[in-house]
């Protein structure tokens, strides 16, 4: 059985991270790099920076942060957000992320999937995935633009392709989960879990520890990613880690 890696994920935007987060200890409470080591002394297996700033100014800055963050933490970094080109891979890649997180980008142009995979190989390539039950409650569909548009494209289908196209993981987040707090959605990890066999990233929905359990007890997730759980220190990793532990799962600790 694989290890089964916890990932905290923080939003940043011109370089900072926005949402309040509670933290204790730190001398900049919005400087990412500062966070990013913080959860890498807690025992995160690896880290997700959003950038959440669309402009050429954010994103010269978010190369700075990315730098900043590799000099000092030594776990896999993914970026995403806003990355819509072989040069823009190459241009954070060489900053010292470990891996690029693409979403809106692939359903544009799925031959960035396979150009990407191509020239830094299908493990720097994750393709972020949103998906949100059809109306009539059967299968989902894939949504973009933080769920307010619906791109018409089946969730399995699209999970499969990008597979096939040379993607390394998938992020995939359910739409209908996130931000709820009652879990994550054991249903639509399992419909991409079972036709895929490249690693899948279980986001959205996650509040409180017996989630984390249940993601990787009931469901094909290699990996479940947490925000706000861990950013208002409702839980720390180390006791997220310590709980699976001591559940005989898997666990780098």
């Amino acid at each position: 059985m694989l290890t089964k890696r916890i990932i905290p994920c923080l939003d940043v935007t011109n370089g900072r991270v926005m949402k309040g987060i509670n933290f204790v200890n730190l001398t900049d409470v919005g400087d990412p790099v500062e966070i990013a080591e913080f959860y890498n002394s807690e025992g995160a297996d690896e880290l997700v920076f959003l950038d959440i700033t669309a402009t050429h100014e954010g994103r010269k800055t978010m190369i700075d942060v990315i730098k900043r963050t590799a000099e000092k933490v030594f776990i896999p970094l993914t970026v995403g957000g806003g990355i819509k080109s072989i040069e823009d891979f190459k241009e954070i890649l060489r900053a010292g992320a470990d891996k690029i997180s693409i979403n809106s980008a692939a359903i544009r142009n799925p031959k960035l999937i396979t150009q990407a995979a191509a020239k830094y190989g299908s493990q720097c390539v994750v393709v972020a995935i949103d998906g949100k039950k059809n109306e009539n409650n059967i299968g989902w569909h894939v949504v973009i633009n933080g769920g307010r548009i619906n791109t018409g494209l089946d969730a399995l289908k699209w999970a499969k392709e990008v597979e096939e196209l040379g993607a390394g993981e998938i992020l995939l987040t359910s739409m209908d989960a996130d931000g709820t707090k009652q879990g994550y959605d054991i249903e639509f990890i399992n419909a991409i879990t079972d036709i895929v066999n490249i690693p899948v990233v279980a986001s959205g929905g996650c509040g409180k520890i017996e989630d984390f359990y249940d993601v990787f007890e009931k469901s094909g997730a290699d990996a479940a990613l947490a925000a706000s759980i861990f950013h208002y220190k409702e839980l720390s990793i180390r006791e997220v880690k310590e709980y699976l532990k001591n559940k005989n799962l898997e666990i780098r600790i």
